[in-house]
């Protein structure tokens, strides 16, 4: 598909994947939409992130609010759990970590379908990578192929012009999603990764360690921790 003219929902956290692929849909020539799902995390300031990128960028962007209690069994929502900290190496071999939230992007993926769906986009673009991750089920390639097949039978442009969903940063390394990041002019002193919230990333948590990893593996600096 000729993406020139073609309208995408971009599902977009502020963090440095979904901002990448934010700006990698721009330069596609997709007119874009954000849209920002708040599920209690523990801090709003990847929320803030993504407000002030997509006034940066000039692109439409909504931010929906989901209340649901059982969602505390993750430590990214519930603040008295601890947040995992192991080695970067360690992180492929400690299986399903507790900052897994329950059907997150099976959510997400739902809320931005009926979203294109009510506006007549042709496209959802998401950040997973199941690369350099935290084993999240729903950041795997098979998980958005079932994702994509689903939505294609049970939405109105599904079924009548057909919807992409496109993941650009699935089979990248974090290093390789940074100097895509840094080709796209991706600010990044803008974007937030770290699972804890504050001021300043809080260099612990997965999130702070595979960011690292990859900017130091890409050559590149991270203006975030300026």
């Amino acid at each position: 598909m000729n993406p020139t003219n073609k309208k995408a929902i971009v599902l977009f956290s502020g963090g440095l994947d979904s901002t990448t692929c934010l700006y990698w849909a721009l330069d596609q020539g997709y007119i874009c939409e954000a849209l920002t799902v708040g599920y209690g995390q523990r801090h709003e300031r990847e929320l803030q992130a993504a407000r002030e990128i997509t006034q940066r960028l000039g692109v439409k962007h909504s931010i929906i609010r989901l209340d649901l209690p059982w969602l505390k069994t993750s430590s990214l929502v519930d603040p008295d759990q601890p947040i995992p900290d192991v080695p970067v190496e360690q992180i492929p071999d400690e299986g399903i970590p507790s900052t897994y939230v329950p059907g997150r992007n099976l959510m997400f993926l739902s809320i931005a379908g009926s979203l294109l769906d009510a506006v007549g986009a042709q496209a959802i673009i998401a950040g997973p990578n199941a690369i350099d991750f935290s084993g999240y089920p729903d950041c795997t390639p098979a998980f958005f192929s079932a994702a994509a097949e689903a939505l294609n039978l049970g939405t109105k442009q599904g079924v009548c012009g057909g919807i992409q969903v496109l993941a650009p940063l699935m089979d990248l390394s974090k290093a390789e999603i940074v100097k895509l990041g840094a080709k796209l002019k991706v600010p990044f002193e803008l974007t937030w990764s770290c699972y804890a919230g504050g001021t300043k990333p809080c260099g612990h948590c997965d999130s702070c360690k595979l960011r690292a990893k990859g900017f130091e593996q890409a050559g590149v600096h991270d203006t975030a921790l300026d």
